[in-house]
């Protein structure tokens, strides 16, 4: 089975570095999958689960934001931040979530709901990435 490389780096570091058969991330603009020999790509990412496919299994890491470089032998992500499932604090996510929506039910001003709602897109990633619920 044909394998592609992935590396997965923030600015605090590298979180994944593997060969997988198949990524599939959240872009800008909808879905992507990425298979061995794909065609050269570069595309923002949304927050979203990274699924990165192995011959039985996949394994997920929860990206908030960056940028996916595709060559036909590597997937590099350049994330504003992002967290395998097994490194997810659940407790701090879902507190997370629950300061994000008290955010959102005051709506005070614009540039705090918009803040709170992206807060809460961050949390309940990682909650999805964390369950497996993706």
């Amino acid at each position: 089975m044909k394998t592609i490389t992935v590396n997965i780096v923030t600015p605090d570091g590298p979180v994944y570095d593997s060969e997988v058969s198949m990524v599939i991330a959240v872009t800008a603009t909808g879905e992507i999958g990425v298979l061995p020999g794909h065609i050269p790509t570069v595309a923002p990412l949304g927050i979203g689960a990274v699924r990165l496919k192995k011959e039985n299994s996949t394994e997920l890491v929860a990206v908030n934001g960056g940028f996916l470089e595709i060559r036909p032998e590597k997937v590099t992500i350049l994330a504003q931040s992002a967290e395998s499932a097994t490194d997810i604090d659940l407790a701090r996510a879902q507190e997370s979530a629950k300061r994000a929506e008290a955010l959102l039910q005051a709506n005070k001003d614009e540039i705090d709901f918009k803040r709170a709602e992206l807060a809460l897109k961050r949390a309940m990633n990682r909650i999805n990435v964390y369950e497996g619920n993706i």
